[in-house]
């Protein structure tokens, strides 16, 4: 078999300890100056416990894949499927910690991203959401809304008309997934309907039932038992591109 020179340089770099996505992205890690895996988990906003069983293969990680390709200089393909072994660039200690291997001010954070398809209007399944990848926030800002630890944020994307004009299609949301227990009235949340996915307002009402209500004076609020509501969160910020 004849190869080009890069050809079969890449194939001589296909390792068989790399055979599983869970011992790729352990590599991966390592090569790209994380030495330690809570650093890395934090950099990409994921809780270091979910991470740690990602690397040790006991959870699969390929909602997170393109996240931490990304962050790792590698394709998710890769870590994914296998292949040629990627050339990564290594740093160490803290610009290991911030997108393209350089430090990010203090005041910033990240926040996964992700197309949950949550649904103003009708609602959508939110069984099978995808993250999208990394939003970064002001730190001192997102203080002020919450102590909810960053790796409990997350930032999705409003779908729909039912919430105008306090929401319009496309807004971006900021939900504090520690906040599941509908004490506070008629605010914003996050929140699962008859297993469907919604950003609604809700009030607590007599007999044990929920008003779910649209701020869309011509989408009717609906009245549905406690147990047909789940609570992803609360919405604690929202962003809109002008």
């Amino acid at each position: 078999m004849i190869c080009s020179a890069d050809a079969c340089q890449s194939m001589a770099m296909t390792r068989s300890d790399l055979d599983s996505p869970h011992d790729r992205l352990a590599w991966a890690r390592v090569q790209a100056g994380f030495t330690d895996k809570a650093d890395f988990a934090r950099a990409v906003g994921v809780n270091p416990t979910t991470y740690r069983a990602y690397e040790n293969g006991q959870n699969g990680f390929a909602k997170h894949a393109v996240t931490f390709a990304k962050k790792l200089g590698v394709s998710a393909d890769w870590l994914l499927e296998g292949g040629a072994v990627p050339s990564i660039s290594t740093v160490s200690g803290e610009e290991a910690l911030a997108p393209s291997h350089r430090r990010a001010p203090d005041s910033v954070v990240t926040l996964r991203s992700f197309d949950l398809s949550y649904s103003m209007g009708p609602g959508a399944n939110i069984d099978d959401y995808v993250e999208e990848g990394t939003y970064e926030f002001d730190a001192n800002m997102l203080a002020k809304l919450t102590r909810a630890p960053v790796d409990r944020l997350f930032v999705a994307r409003g779908d729909g008309d039912s919430m105008f004009p306090t929401l319009v299609n496309d807004d971006t949301v900021v939900i504090d997934t520690t906040q599941t227990v509908l004490n506070l009235q008629d605010r914003i949340w996050a929140c699962s309907v008859y297993g469907a996915g919604a950003i609604k307002r809700l009030r607590a009402i007599a007999g044990g039932k929920v008003l779910v209500q649209s701020d869309n004076p011509n989408i009717p609020d609906q009245e549905i038992i406690s147990d047909d509501l789940r609570i992803v969160g609360r919405v604690i910020w929202l962003g809109r591109r002008i």
